[in-house]
């Protein structure tokens, strides 16, 4: 059975272009011109993915996100002509997957659109698998020990506490807030400082090479993904 695919999109043509491009790649395609009528189409259609614009008449993507996270765990990915960091964080900080922006090339939706398809599928995986391993990197999560290339790596409890969470949430970007909230605390939410010195630390003893980070990537003033092949 075909993927259903939720396009919420104000603009005619943009609507078109996703569906036929998504069809070609044997997707299912639903389609709404508004966020009202995209949140009656979530609940009768149940599809597996919602593609989201941000600016639109009424209910603007922002909240229709907000809605959608308040019931349902669909993977989110927005797409928006707006560039400003700050849009980007406040759409992940909804409860977006992922964020492109508009004019944007269809075989890097396509590729976004396979990788938080794969995570959708696969939570018990991320969240249950007790080892993560990677190259020469090992991280137990149940006992909460570290290895690379075979030798211990001694991480503070912050430290491990930063990384199981950017492990258990492979290839999506996980914003300032987010981590320093789930970290340290919601009266912690704007310590930028504090989280890059932990970024700048784990980086040091988890990655070959610090300078050119494998696993942590910096989103520049929007937060950090972990890059993963295994997802």
């Amino acid at each position: 059975m075909s993927t259903k695919i939720l396009v919420i999109d104000d603009e005619p043509q943009i609507r078109r272009a996703l569906k036929i491009g998504f069809e070609r790649n044997g997707y299912e395609v639903q389609l709404a011109a508004t966020g009202e009528e995209g949140l009656d189409k979530m609940a009768v259609e149940m599809p597996e993915l919602l593609i989201l614009d941000l600016a639109m008449p009424g209910i603007d993507g922002f909240e229709v996100c907000r809605q959608v996270r308040s019931w349902s765990s669909i993977p989110i990915i927005v797409l928006s002509v707006r560039e400003r960091e700050e849009d980007k964080i406040q759409a992940l900080d909804c409860g977006a997957d992922d964020f492109i922006s508009k004019p944007f090339g269809v075989g890097e939706l396509l590729a976004r659109v396979r990788a938080v398809l794969r995570r959708s599928k696969q939570p018990e995986k991320t969240l249950g698998t007790p080892i993560f391993s990677e190259g020469d990197l090992e991280v137990d999560l149940d006992k909460r020990l570290v290895h690379k290339a075979g030798e211990v790596v001694h991480l503070t409890p912050k430290e491990y506490d930063l990384l199981s969470l950017l492990i258990n949430n492979p290839n999506r970007v996980l914003t300032h807030r987010q981590l320093l909230t789930r970290v340290w605390g919601p009266e912690y939410a704007e310590d930028h400082h504090s989280l890059r010195v932990h970024i700048a630390n784990l980086r040091n003893k988890i990655e070959t090479d610090p300078a050119r980070p494998h696993f942590i990537q910096t989103e520049t003033r929007v937060g950090y993904r972990f890059t993963s092949k295994n997802f």
